[in-house]
């Protein structure tokens, strides 16, 4: 098994089903440290130096320790109610959204939703939401009015790795952007 397995067993662990292996997360999304390492290691390969490794070079930085590494969460991403401590931003002029071509009807008709998260994801730029969108098939960007929404009263967050989080993307603030 390798340490990419058990990294994206930890964030199921940390995002969605920490009762997997019998922990819980507080109201901040954080677990005890030496209880996860002990509840993956049954199943995974994993000790307090892989659990460094795997916050450190994480490329989407999906994970924080509090400051004595005694505790750990995951930035973003949620499907349980958690309260990651976000810090509410004023966005940029436009955000971006990548998904794949199959979502687009649902989108066109309905806007961003979070689904089973507790937020709707964007990209400050369109090479990110580019890459977000492969993960879906044919990409499709989407250009969204952020500082229009902002002024319309809408509450945008930045995640500690960068990602920037609302409650939803209403249909008219939407504009298809990978099209020529």
């Amino acid at each position: 098994m390798s340490m990419i397995d058990t990294s994206r067993f930890i964030s199921l662990i940390l995002r969605h089903k920490p009762d997997v292996i019998g922990i819980a997360l507080d109201e901040h999304g954080w677990a005890n440290v030496d209880e996860l390492i002990e509840g993956v290691a049954r199943t995974h390969p994993l000790d307090m130096a892989m659990l460094e490794e795997i916050v450190a070079t994480d490329e989407k930085q999906r994970y924080s320790f509090n400051e004595e590494k005694t505790l750990i969460r995951a930035n973003q991403g949620h499907s349980v109610p958690v309260d990651v401590e976000l810090e509410q931003r004023q966005p940029p002029q436009y955000l971006y959204h990548g998904t794949g071509e199959k979502y687009v009807a649902s989108i066109n008709a309905q806007g961003l939703i979070p689904k089973a998260r507790l937020y709707v994801h964007l990209s400050a730029d369109t090479a990110t939401a580019l890459n977000v969108g492969s993960r879906h098939g044919k990409p499709v960007i989407y250009r969204i009015s952020a500082q229009q929404m902002a002024q319309d009263g809408y509450v945008f967050y930045r995640s500690a790795n960068g990602v920037w989080l609302t409650k939803e993307v209403p249909a008219r603030y939407l504009q298809r952007s990978d099209r020529e």
